[in-house]
Parts: C-alpha cells; structure tokens; sequence
C-alpha cells in the first residue's frame, strides 16, 4: 500500500528526544578508547554500521524500536510518528514492522562519546553511548545569562568571553564583594526584574544573580550564587550573602549551585537569600519610594 503525499516537514530532534532501549537504562560500563583500534579488516567498520544506524530523516541515531518499510528502509519512532507511518523514501506505508537485525547489531557496535574532540576519550557499548552523553562531564555548558533564552554553549572559558563581549555582564576580581540594587519602582515586581555578575575567585568564576519574582503570590527578591563548572566541584566552596540596614540583617549561607542546574530551577528551588518586599523597603529607607538594596558576600574553599 501507498501512502498520501506527506508535505509536513521533518524537524532534526534532539539526542534526548530518541527512544532509549531497557539495554540503555542498564549497565553503564565503560572502557579507556584504545589508540590502536582498528578492527578487522574483513568486517565492515564501525563508521559503516554506525552510517547504517542513522536515521534518514532527522540523521541521529537510531535505537530500539527501528522500524523498517517492507522494502527495507528504516528509520526511528520518532521520525515513524512524524512521517505519518510513511516511509519517506519509497511512500510505503510503514506498518509496525521491526528491523531486529539492526538492532543486532547495535548491541556489537562500540563507538566514541560525541563530545571526545572536547576531551572525553571513552569508547561505550551502543546502547550505554546515550545514556553516558546526557551526563558527560565535557558535555558543554549551557549560558547561565538568565535574562534571555540564549542558545549559545561551549566550555567554561568561551561563555565567560561570552557573557562579557555579548551580554555585557560585570565581571570583578576577589572573594569578597558588596554590590547595591537600585529600583526605581518597587511596586513592580516581575520575573524578568534581574541581575547578573560575574566574580572571578580561586581561579574559578561564579555568577552572582539578583533579581524580583512573585513567589505564589507574595512578590520577593532573591540573590543566590553559581558555580561555572561541575556540581562535585561546586561542593568544594561556601558562600555567604548578607543584607540589612536600620539595626535589622539577614544572612544566608550556602553551597553555590553549578550552572548545569537552570537558572530557573535554582531560583524555584528558592536556594539563596529570599528578602520579602516589605523588609526590602524597610532595608531601604522605609519610604516606600525606590528600592536600595545593599548586599555583600563572600566566596570561600572548603578544606
């Protein structure tokens, strides 16, 4: 049977989209990438099973369930979903056919993490390959710059250019620091009210973020510290933030977060210095007219 000319697009999904097989929610072992692989010479190369393992449409790679078309082409479920059950090569229709051989000979194939130009040179079975990227610790980073939904990614000292030269944030030198917020308006509190800067301290960099959102109803500001690296590094330094005036002080103490916790997940999470809007006026000068807030802090090594 044929299908219907199909005109919707095809969108490129993203590794984390693909269907996971049980076999990669299982073990994760790994082994050291051998500079002397080469294989055997009569066998088909890894680069070619690896080219026969890539999906047509959205050309990631394909896990369990592969279907095939009763000529043969495959392609993976989520690019079935999107093609309507219509093999976009022949306009078969694709049924519910597997390609069990392919999946096969996945299990037999080894192949390089995707970030191994980054520094990753591990060698991983098939379907332990995906599971193992989605926590690689050279995967990149992501921008921790909150005010806008940036795209841009890479290690620790292309963002910290990044942020610098494209974002315009302030970067300072030193563990300790003392920064003053100034809002003209207090009575608007909105999610996008926020700041960023950046500290460079022990040879790392830590961004320090302000800002006001409504916490359920009740309008709050909140300050809060992140690492730029890894959590298990991050878990090596302390900080401590602090706000007061008028004979009243409030404290907080903490372990920065790592930026590879979203900007907003640190904020819902509500880890860092959460001051209530009337004891920020009252921090202020308690005339209600514009905020001032003084916050100072510092970054210290654990032993």
């Amino acid at each position: 049977m044929f299908c219907k000319e199909v005109t919707e697009s095809c969108t490129t999904s993203m590794d984390s989209d693909l269907a996971t097989s049980s076999a990669e929610l299982g073990s994760s072992t790994y082994r050291k990438a051998d500079p002397g692989l080469g294989g055997n010479p009569e066998r088909p190369s890894n680069n070619d099973v690896h080219d026969l393992l890539e999906c047509p449409v959205c050309m990631n790679l394909m896990y369990p369930p592969i279907y095939q078309c009763p000529s043969g082409h495959t392609l993976c479920s989520n690019c079935k979903v999107r093609v309507h059950n219509c093999c976009p090569a022949c306009r078969h229709e694709l049924g519910n056919i597997r390609c069990l051989a392919l999946e096969k000979v996945a299990e037999s194939l080894e192949l390089p993490c995707r970030y191994q130009i980054l520094g990753c040179h591990d060698i991983f079975p098939y379907y332990s390959k995906l599971k193992h990227e989605k926590n690689c610790k050279y995967r990149p980073y992501n921008c921790p710059y909150a005010g806008a939904d940036c795209s841009v990614a890479g290690d620790i000292p292309f963002l910290v250019m990044h942020l610098k030269n494209d974002h315009k944030v302030d970067m300072h030198d030193g563990c300790s620091f003392s920064h003053r917020y100034v809002k003209s308006n207090p009575q608007e509190v909105g999610n996008a009210t926020w700041m960023l800067t950046v500290f460079n301290c022990f040879g790392r960099q830590f961004c320090l973020h302000f800002e006001a959102f409504l916490l359920g109803l009740a309008p709050v500001y909140m300050a809060f510290l992140r690492f730029m690296g890894d959590e298990d590094e991050a878990k090596q330094f302390s900080y401590s933030l602090e706000v007061g005036r008028n004979g009243r002080k409030l404290t907080w103490q903490g372990i920065p977060r790592s930026i590879r916790d979203s900007h907003k997940k640190v904020r819902d999470s509500q880890d860092g210095l959460i001051i209530q809007r009337n004891l920020a006026l009252l921090f202020s000068g308690g005339d209600k007219q514009e905020l001032k807030l003084k916050i100072s802090g510092r970054i210290w090594k654990e032993q």
